[in-house]
């Protein structure tokens, strides 16, 4: 029996990892159809290529040195990263500029929407992956919640001022914002609502203690409630 729940256990955790580098993968691949769309970026994205566009760095190297950056915040904020909050630093740079070598720029409203809708649809799918691995937040979902702690704002409201400061300053650095940054505000809360259920890992429930015996372990799932954040990295 042990050695059957040792195998669950082993199978779990590869799922696990499956999903966290699955998603972050994907999502910076998302990233990078968004941007060769050309018809404007989510807050983040738009202030990562506003710094390559005055700094030389590629977008995908700007999003490692501004998620670096804001894990340092998180010394006085004293949270605590996680294997997911560090890939997420790397692993979603990295795809980006992959991504960005091999996607050739579109032009023209026919092919520039269907694209960034398929790179907001697929940001959904992505954040629905790697969160649901529980490996720990993004680095900017943590400063997210680490600023509600310390300074009793909600959550919305701290997300909201981030976002705004975050989306001016890249739009002033030159980073795109259009249609495309409407679009993703609106949808990517209720897509990551809805792939955070469809990708949800579940976890075994301690059974209660047979009569005359010990505690034994009852596999069956729980579905584990997430609150998205609003696919923050």
């Amino acid at each position: 029996m042990s050695r059957w729940r040792e195998g669950r256990r082993e199978a779990r955790t590869a799922r696990r990892l499956g999903h966290l580098y699955v998603g972050l993968t994907l999502y910076g691949l998302s990233c990078a159809l968004m941007v060769r769309a050309g018809v404007g970026l989510d807050p983040w994205d738009t202030f990562h290529q506003g710094i390559g566009k005055q700094t030389g760095m590629s977008m995908g190297v700007a999003t490692i040195v501004v998620g670096a950056a804001v894990l340092l915040l998180w010394i006085p904020l004293r949270q605590r990263p996680g294997l997911g909050t560090v890939s997420n630093v790397v692993v979603i740079g990295l795809a980006m500029d992959a991504s960005l070598a091999v996607l050739p720029e579109v032009h023209g409203l026919a092919l520039q929407i269907p694209q960034m809708l398929a790179g907001v649809a697929l940001n959904g799918v992505a954040t629905g992956l790697y969160i649901s691995a529980r490996y720990g937040p993004g680095p900017r979902d943590g400063l997210m919640t680490g600023l509600h702690r310390r300074t009793g704002l909600s959550v919305r409201l701290v997300r909201t001022l981030i976002e705004v400061a975050v989306l001016a300053s890249g739009w002033l650095l030159g980073g795109s914002v259009g249609a495309g940054t409407v679009v993703y505000a609106l949808a990517i809360g209720p897509l990551a609502q809805f792939f955070l259920r469809v990708f949800a890992i579940p976890e075994p429930v301690p059974a209660a203690p047979a009569a005359g015996g010990g505690a034994e372990c009852d596999t069956t799932p729980r579905e584990v409630n997430y609150v998205p954040p609003g696919a923050e990295r």
